[in-house]
């Protein structure tokens, strides 16, 4: 999914700078007057003289109360949206592992299917009630992110232990890797306090 987003997005972006481009370029070189065609009443860039952004519409709405506000609000907003957008770009899912079948040759073991594996082990483990498995990195050199949700009784270090010992262990042995770098996060299900009568 995050590809079709990222497609999307970086589409809707290329054609805007391209519009905005070429408006720009329109009136800088002054086609519009060499080659003799006219330009709709809200266009904004009509001969190399125009500016972007006039007096008018760089002050019309400064000495409003609400204008800085709301300016910094959507440039802080924005800011997030990229910094989310840069982030979700390290963390792609892995969609597959080389696993070496012993005769010279590399076989590919779904990434999604050692996924699935990774969190139907950790679901068993005593105390958790919800796990999420990621393999990210390169097919030669996989890491592990897993998400595990406990129960209030559950004992941390010990379901940490058992996950190492058991789950990843098995997705470590099952691929042939030597090393299967993970990082585990911990949350509790959050409960109600019980009323006392």
């Amino acid at each position: 999914m995050l590809k079709a987003v990222n497609r999307v997005l970086l589409g809707l972006l290329g054609l805007a700078l391209f519009a905005l481009g070429g408006g720009v370029l329109l009136g800088g070189l002054d086609l519009p007057r060499r080659w003799d065609f006219g330009l709709p009443g809200w266009w904004p860039f009509r001969g190399p003289h125009d500016v972007v952004l006039g007096t008018e519409g760089r002050t019309r709405w400064r000495e409003e109360g609400w204008w800085w506000p709301t300016v910094i609000a959507v440039l802080a907003v924005l800011l997030a949206l990229l910094l989310w957008w840069l982030l979700a770009q390290r963390r792609h899912r892995l969609g597959g592992v080389l696993v070496d079948s012993g005769e010279g040759t590399a076989a590919r073991l779904d990434g999604r299917a050692l996924e699935d594996v990774i969190e139907a082990e950790a679901r068993d483990l005593d105390g958790v009630a919800r796990a999420h498995a990621r393999l990210t990195g390169r097919s030669t050199a996989p890491a592990a992110r897993v998400r595990l949700l406990l129960e209030p009784y559950a004992d941390p270090a010990g379901t940490l232990g058992r996950l190492s010992r058991e789950a990843l262990s098995h997705a470590r042995d099952s691929a042939g890797l030597e090393t299967l770098p993970s990082k585990v996060r911990l949350k509790e299900v959050r409960h109600h306090a019980r009323r006392a009568d």
